[in-house]
């Protein structure tokens, strides 16, 4: 089955709140570390989208892509375009979270290059993101092009609460 990338506007974020939080929060409680501690319930999964993303796509400071395949949405990512003055030319990768279903499908590669396709159209030249160090999803940033530009020591906690973890910070250049 095919899978689709979609760029999601207000209205639709609005008709996938259910479909986000699923993801989210089965990913938190999960053990991915996207900034959430577990457990993570749906309700709260559904106040981040809400509050946080849709605000800032309507305003245009953020995109927000999800991968759809046989109609269910099975992955998400962003891309926060809204920076300081003097960094106007780069962009932020945020949240990339694959359905813990519908990992190792190739949905994180597509929803990656969509969002790099869309940072090129919005004429931006340098791309950045964050993930915990051995992460996962570390292989599949440095087979799009992404380059280490270091790491930070006990960055933050992982999402059981009993460690912290060192994160990776990685840039690529369009």
């Amino acid at each position: 089955m095919e899978i689709h990338v979609i760029e999601l506007g207000a209205q639709d974020i609005e008709s996938n709140i259910e479909a986000l939080s699923c993801i989210l929060a089965r990913s938190v409680n999960g053990g991915a570390a996207i900034s959430f501690m577990a457990p993570f319930s749906q309700q709260e999964a559904a106040c981040y989208w809400s509050n946080d993303v849709l605000p800032e796509v309507v305003a245009g400071r953020r995109v927000l892509f999800t991968a759809v395949r046989g109609g269910q949405v099975v992955g998400t990512v962003q891309l926060i375009t809204a920076m300081p003055p003097n960094q106007s030319h780069r962009c932020e990768i945020a949240k990339m979270i694959v359905h813990p279903d519908f990992r190792r499908l190739g949905v994180g590669h597509l929803l990656m290059t969509h969002a790099l396709d869309r940072a090129r159209e919005l004429d931006k030249t340098l791309v950045t993101l964050d993930t915990r160090s051995g992460d996962v999803a570390e292989p599949l940033y440095a087979k799009l092009g992404f380059e280490v530009a270091g790491r930070i020591p006990d960055y933050a906690w992982n999402p059981d609460g009993r460690a912290r973890h060192a994160t990776t910070y990685m840039y690529r250049q369009l």
